[in-house]
């Protein structure tokens, strides 16, 4: 009977997974991957089983890098963090403008002045012909899909990637830049000082390109239900204990933009995006009732912060602030002078605790360092001589090989050859060869633990990104909440001498004071009203 309750409260209450948090071992269709081909270049790719635009690759949906092309037949059910080989794909003139058919070439672009003599009718015949081609083609294309599917990919000879799962830090470095971005040393922080947590319900007034709002959802994710999300949905509420991040966007084209990547990496249930201007008509949306936002958290990421802080009040009957906890707010501006603004419209409001910070982010590179004759032709080492002893005998190999070019060059006439070195008394090896027993050598080396493990900061700092400036909204305390909290917490009461009411810790310690002082003095007098022995 527990087995089967357990089991039925599974079916009822099956637990609702955002995958752009809880990816799975293995990339799957339809999901969001990132190309990565260096540490400053990753491209982000939704992961298809067909070509649904028709770009005319027989090998189905291509993603062409500067490292080569991969089709995303090789990418779907790669485990995360694998290398992936290009493949061999044509990447001529299929699926382009002009395209005139199979076992064709495009069609080139004239100079200007050419065909100019072409009649109008011309001109209009020819565009059909082509018209009807590329929808031939297209019709082929389907029949292809629907029957034998997309061609087996072949491996290339050179260029790989690797795959990773999507996280708000690797976004942040593949997104597609629509605004200046919150980058990770910047967002960490902030959301550090906020206090979002799971559960913590977070606004974000311009959301741009959508860098803070990835990594606010995850900071606020805790695992929602769907039988509490549709709960959630039909009373407008975010559900008891859930996080939720309310994002606003005073651009429609951003806005827009951004809904659609949400919904594509499944947030859309966690993140509730709104075109509008709130400095002008306030954080609460149309679909939303005044005063049910109740958020605890708060950033704002607009040209003039000061004048969104107006709706930011509890004496507003709509503002969207709890009124059970206190408010931790966040305002990023590039300039002092907004900084100013800003902070004086803070104090004004009543806003405590006012803090402005400067992130300065610094990289710092670990690596192992190899030095030595033995590292000669490898990449990223230091092949000097690692002691004078390795100094010394690559010196004598040099003069000795001087030396036998010197006296072959003497005795070519006679027609003797030297096949050993003065100095080293043994046989000649080429540099040539030299390199290749390198090579041969490094299956057998440790590299990993070979070398100087050294750390290499940035020479400079990066650019000014922004000013954050950080402030507290405590919670209003009223006469009633004094009276509720007395109840709730009875405090020990001690009378006076008088019994005219209850002490206050200071006369607790002036009593105190002065019984230890009467205990003293009574003390020295019996110690004086003793009789001198002597």
């Amino acid at each position: 009977m527990g087995d089967f309750l357990i089991v039925f409260m599974a079916i009822s209450h099956p637990i609702q997974t955002f995958p752009f948090f809880q990816c799975g071992p293995t990339a799957e269709a339809d999901s969001l991957a990132i190309l990565h081909l260096k540490r400053d270049l990753l491209i982000p790719a939704v992961l298809r089983s067909q070509d649904d635009l028709n770009e005319g690759y027989d090998e189905g949906k291509v993603t062409n890098t500067r490292f080569g092309s991969f089709p995303h037949s090789t990418l779907i059910g790669t485990r995360w963090g694998s290398q992936v080989r290009a493949s061999a794909v044509d990447t001529g003139s299929r699926g382009r403008k002009g395209w005139e058919g199979k076992g064709k070439k495009g069609q080139k672009r004239k100079r200007d002045g050419q065909g100019q003599e072409e009649s109008q009718a011309e001109k209009k015949a020819k565009t059909e012909d082509r018209n009807r081609e590329e929808n031939n083609r297209s019709a082929e294309i389907g029949e292809q899909d629907t029957g034998v599917g997309p061609k087996a990919a072949v491996e290339a000879a050179s260029g790989f990637v690797h795959l990773l799962p999507p996280t708000p830090e690797i976004w942040t470095a593949s997104l597609p830049h629509r605004t200046q971005v919150v980058y990770t040393p910047d967002y960490s922080y902030i959301l550090h000082r906020l206090r979002a947590r799971p559960g913590t319900v977070l606004i974000e007034a311009g959301a741009g390109s959508g860098s803070f709002t990835h990594a606010a959802a995850r900071a606020v994710y805790n695992g929602t239900t769907s039988a509490e999300k549709m709960e959630s949905e039909s009373t407008g509420l975010p559900s008891k204990g859930h996080g939720k991040v309310y994002s606003f966007e005073f651009h429609e084209q951003r806005a827009q933009k951004l809904k659609e990547e949400l919904s594509e990496h499944g947030l859309d249930g966690l993140v509730e995006l709104t075109y509008r201007d709130i400095c002008q008509d306030g954080f609460p949306p149309s679909s939303t009732p005044p005063s049910s936002i109740a958020a605890n958290a708060i950033f704002l990421d607009l040209p003039a912060p000061w004048l969104a802080l107006k709706h930011l009040t509890r004496s507003n009957l709509s503002s969207p602030l709890d009124s059970t906890t206190s408010i931790h707010l966040c305002t990023f501006s590039p300039c002092i002078e907004q900084v100013q603004r800003t902070i004086s419209t803070l104090r004004q409001l009543g806003w405590l605790e006012i803090e402005m910070v400067e992130i300065a982010a610094k990289r710092i590179e670990v690596r192992r360092e190899r030095v030595g004759l033995q590292e000669e032709g490898l990449r990223g080492v230091n092949d000097s001589p690692a002691s004078v002893d390795e100094a010394l005998t690559r010196l004598r190999e040099v003069e000795g090989r001087s030396r036998v070019f010197h006296e072959e060059s003497a005795l070519d006439g006679k027609g003797e050859e030297i096949t050993g070195s003065p100095a080293t008394g043994g046989a000649q090896v080429s540099k040539q060869q030299r390199l290749e027993n390198i090579k041969n050598a490094l299956e057998g080396r440790k590299l990993y633990k070979e070398g100087r493990l050294v750390h290499k900061p940035e020479p400079e700092l990066k650019t000014h990104t922004s000013y954050l400036v950080f402030a507290i909204l405590p919670r209003e305390w009223t006469e009633e909440d004094e009276i509720t909290a007395q109840q709730q917490w009875p405090a020990k009461l001690e009378l006076n001498e008088q019994n005219t009411g209850p002490m206050s810790k200071r006369q607790r310690k002036k009593e105190a004071k002065a019984k230890a002082g009467g205990n003293k003095a009574s003390e020295n007098a019996e110690e004086s009203s003793k009789p001198d022995p002597t």
